[in-house]
């Protein structure tokens, strides 16, 4: 794996970075400079770009990484990539129209229930335009095995803008409103800067020829469409759903723990940057016996360092939420949950990567939409019930149900298995860390609470890993830092 190590290692310490950065802002910035009513419309504009990014991107990134090694010759490759540049324009052009046509039936029934969000609701589609391009541009140059500069792009650019707004803010240097509408700037910066980088990589050829294969090409990106809307409304819809029920404040909160929790799925992130125009590369030559070698390792690699981040936030979270605001307080039970169903995404390492680039997508796919109508349903039930609340615990049975579903459908039709013995080592041991250390308070400052508690979970579940040899690579790695330190 000594590519795949190479990038994940930098993409993981630039992820972190990024989340670093996020975490500032999230929990300290956002919380105490603006308003819990303007983080509440920040959390639901880019929760609804977020959603709207699969349908304008046409599944032009994914289609790239799909279709690209099928192209012999340098001419065809120039070829395809160009008309991968003009390939979202089928929808953003008619989905831009439609949505600003009709305005005010689109957004009613979010600003009927908070009229504040009006000034804003339209710039959904904006950003939305902004991330759809900046897909296409990152898996430009994902496919010429070019990861590292993209996510730090993609993870450490936009939010230190944000932070720079920000400080202007906290500094009376800009409204609260104007920083809302400033976001657009910061997603656009982002997607030049990422657009840059990719002409660097491969200055494309304006030769817009239409593939041969074009019915295969629109038929995988239109289901591509949909495998991202799914994905993308799994983790987003419950924000954009809230404030049809609650007020928009209740955003501010759910967001805050939702950020907490995401950070477990950082490797996961990071990994799949570079793991899947590998897992492209080697379904098309049919090389089954790597590819289960690559699943399982993947698996256990971002099972033991997932593990591991959701170990920390879970036994120092009642030390977090003492750090931020008290009018904040109140979202541990959604960081349990969400937690949880950003873990189950972590154990089945490279599991969407196979399935996007199968004949089988479809069928899953078919199912997924199925999930995302049953999690509508169980957000509109349990929201007004429970709150926040229960927008996690609607998303939490449906991440389960969809994962697991993905999960039989590649053991059984492809016979990849994900798992192996070290999988039920590595429960054990998180079990272990939590009851040895959630119940377990200092009665120091939260910081020195969150430090001593976290040293110590580190030593016991660094310790266990390493005796139990779950991941060789780990071990080289944890070798490695012993020796600098020996040093």
């Amino acid at each position: 794996m000594g590519i795949v190590q190479n990038q994940s290692i930098k993409n993981t310490i630039i992820t972190f970075l990024g989340f670093g950065i996020g975490a500032i802002n999230a929990l300290f910035f956002y919380t105490n400079f603006l308003e819990k009513e303007h983080y509440g419309i920040v959390t639901t504009i880019l929760s609804g770009a977020n959603i709207l990014m699969p349908i304008m991107a046409f599944g032009a990134q994914n289609t790239l990484i799909r279709f690209f090694a099928s192209y012999k010759t340098q001419k065809e490759r120039d070829e395809f990539l160009t008309f991968i540049l003009f390939l979202p324009l089928v929808l953003i052009i008619p989905v831009g129209s439609l949505f600003y046509a009709f305005y005010d039936q689109i957004s009613h029934s979010w600003i009927e229930e908070n009229p504040t969000l009006k000034p804003f609701f339209w710039l959904i589609p904006i950003i939305g335009l902004f991330m759809a391009y900046f897909e296409v541009f990152y898996a430009w140059a994902k496919v010429h095995m070019k990861s590292v500069t993209g996510n730090f792009i993609s993870e450490v650019l936009v939010r230190s803008i944000v932070m720079v707004l920000l400080l202007f803010v906290h500094f009376d240097l800009m409204a609260k409103d104007t920083f809302i509408y400033c976001l657009a700037l910061a997603y656009l910066a982002q997607v030049v800067a990422m657009k840059l980088y990719a002409i660097s990589i491969k200055m494309p050829v304006w030769r817009l020829v239409i593939p041969q294969n074009i019915k295969e090409i629109i038929q995988y990106s239109s289901f591509i469409i949909v495998s991202g809307g799914v994905a993308v409304m799994l983790v987003d819809f419950d924000k954009v759903m809230i404030p049809q029920y609650k007020d928009i404040t209740q955003n501010a909160l759910y967001g805050v723990a939702i950020f907490i929790a995401t950070v477990i799925a950082v490797p996961s992130r990071a990994m799949t940057q570079i793991v899947a125009p590998i897992t492209a590369r080697l379904l098309t030559e049919k090389k089954h016996d790597e590819l289960d070698q690559l699943y399982k390792k993947s698996a256990i690699n971002l099972q033991v360092i997932g593990g591991f981040i959701m170990i920390l936030i879970f036994v120092n979270i009642k030390e977090m939420y003492l750090l931020i605001p008290k009018d904040y307080s109140g979202g541990i039970w959604v960081v349990f949950m969400i937690g949880l169903s950003k873990f189950y995404d972590v154990l089945l390492g490279n599991n969407n990567s196979i399935i996007v680039n199968t004949k089988y997508y479809r069928t899953v796919l078919m199912f997924g939409v199925l999930t995302v109508v049953l999690m509508i349903v169980l957000n509109a039930i349990f929201i007004p019930l429970y709150g926040i609340e229960g927008s996690a615990f609607a998303t939490l049975l449906t991440v389960a149900m969809y994962n697991t579903v993905k999960l039989v459908f590649v053991v059984k039709k492809m016979n990849l298995y994900p798992f192996t013995y070290k999988t039920l080592h590595s429960l054990g041991i998180l079990a272990i860390c939590f009851f040895l250390f959630y119940f377990w308070d200092f009665s120091f400052h939260p910081i020195v609470n969150i430090g001593l508690k976290s040293v110590l979970v580190s030593l016991v579940y660094v310790g266990l890993v390493y005796k139990a040899n779950l991941s060789p690579e780990i071990n080289t790695v944890i070798e490695k830092q012993l020796k600098r330190v020996i040093r």
